[in-house]
């Protein structure tokens, strides 16, 4: 027998496979299913189920190819009511895999459908238990994502009902469990997770704030929800496809992996609701970009940063992709959805800039220079999170988290020229592409970010430490 994690860090998600005795069952799949069909492969194995913990937000689940392609069945939890053919456990229902033992624990809180899922060894030894978002590494679930499909299920009521859960489905199991989550860090259905993906019940008792012995219901609802910001605006859409279906990603492959010509690309470009996508690295986007393109790098947390900030996953797209990468990038786009990519511009800005058509660029300058042109007159734009901002920032600077830019675009300076970073480069280049695709160009992105400004010349006094914070 054997479980095996398998982690995808740039959405922060963990799928598993479990195989015993020729039988296999997959956890939580992402969208790509093939890995999963040759590790069933490789061990001889038959793909027995394909376990869903509930119907996610952050990702499209892979369960319905996965499905048509291994002749799994797909399972779910209690109350679930997905609209295609699927087994709905009860509570405590019994599942074997081989000589494995796999027990649905319905574990409302996260979701009303949310199942974990216990793993008991062919000695009636408890080994592990899948927790899908109801338990993460330092952190539980968010309570808040239901209410974009039912009103009545306030955030409130959902904590309540995780606090339940949590003491009187999980806690009384073994410490010596192993704690199997769907995420970890930077994943954001969750505020706290830890950057390790897998620990012991017994540590998770003891150091997870969520699973204080002697916290009452009431202080747990004002801790869970206290800080959580606003779920990004993908997450509904997403928990519609995995709850409706979705076209196979074979078919989305098939229908987006169109090379265009510069000539067809612009045409195309040119269309009512359509964005240009830039993926290729932050440096090569500020030194030539197909004007009005928006940038997110296929090399950071690409799928999340597209749902966050381009938001519809009806939403039309023609990519400009490193050589290569073309596959990978409608692959990745189609983990949150977004499955309408037009095409791709062949052989890229180097063909679009020999076929005559205009590019632009984004003004950027050194850590070195912002040292020495910044003053008491300056205006700093950081894109960071609040809490890396509160940790450490230019004195005086304006925080516009990224993740806030369509909200607080009329907050951005338009009468003098202003620097804009963020930590490391990455994100400061994409909040410079959304700004300027809607004419604002008085901007001077700083590279490699806070990071870079740390390390240059820049006196210590110009910056907000913990240390000196009043």
């Amino acid at each position: 027998m054997k479980i095996e994690q398998i982690y995808t860090g740039c959405i922060a998600q963990a799928a598993y496979y479990l195989e015993s005795n020729g039988e296999a069952a997959i956890f939580d799949p992402l969208r790509e299913v093939q890995p999963y069909l040759d590790k069933a492969a490789k061990d001889n194995a038959k793909i027995k189920y394909i376990f869903e913990t509930h119907f996610h937000a952050d990702f499209v689940s892979g369960h319905l190819d996965l499905a048509q392609k291994s002749g799994g069945q797909i399972v779910y939890g209690p109350t679930a009511n997905p609209e295609f053919e699927a087994l709905i456990a009860t509570d405590n229902q019994v599942f074997k895999v081989g000589a494995y033992t796999i027990t649905a624990i319905h574990t409302p809180g996260h979701t009303l459908e949310s199942t974990c899922y216990l793993l008991t060894d062919e000695n009636g030894k408890q080994q592990g238990i899948i927790t899908g978002d109801t338990l993460f590494i330092g952190d539980v679930g968010r309570p808040d994502l239901a209410q974009a499909l039912t009103e009545e299920l306030t955030q409130e009521k959902l904590a309540s009902y995780l606090f339940d859960s949590l003491r009187n489905k999980i806690m009384p199991l073994s410490d010596d469990l192993i704690v199997y989550p769907s995420h970890g860090a930077g994943s954001a259905c969750g505020k706290n997770m830890s950057k390790e993906t897998t620990d012991t019940l017994g540590n998770q008792k003891r150091t997870n704030y969520a699973l204080r012995a002697d916290m009452t219901k009431e202080e747990f609802t004002k801790e869970l929800l206290d800080g959580l910001g606003v779920p990004p605006a993908y997450f509904p859409q997403n928990v519609l496809m995995n709850i409706k279906g979705y076209e196979s990603l074979d078919a989305v492959i098939q229908n987006s992996k169109i090379a265009l010509s510069p000539k067809e690309f612009e045409a195309a470009a040119n269309q009512e609701d359509v964005i240009v996508l830039d993926v290729r690295h932050e440096n090569d986007f500020v030194k030539a970009h197909i004007p009005n393109s928006i940038f997110i790098g296929i090399q950071g947390n690409f799928a999340p940063w597209v749902g966050s900030l381009l938001r519809n996953t009806t939403q039309k797209l023609l990519l400009v992709t490193p050589e290569g990468k073309e596959e990978e990038t409608i692959t990745r786009l189609s983990r949150v959805g977004f499955d309408g990519v037009l095409g791709y511009l062949n052989d890229g800005i180097t063909a679009w800039k020999e076929a005559g058509f205009e590019t632009d660029s984004i003004t950027s300058i050194s850590p070195e220079a912002f040292a020495q042109q910044l003053n008491p007159q300056s205006i700093v734009v950081d894109a960071r999170k609040p809490s890396e901002f509160d940790a450490e920032h230019v004195e005086g600077a304006l925080n516009i988290p990224l993740d806030t830019i369509n909200e607080n675009f009329q907050s951005v300076p338009r009468d003098h020229d202003f620097f804009l970073h963020c930590a490391g480069g990455y994100r400061s280049v994409i909040m410079a592409s959304i700004l300027k695709s809607r004419g604002i160009h008085n901007l001077i992105n700083v590279e490699k970010g806070m990071n870079g400004i740390k390390q240059s010349t820049v006196p210590c006094t110009q910056f907000v430490c913990p240390s000196t914070k009043k």
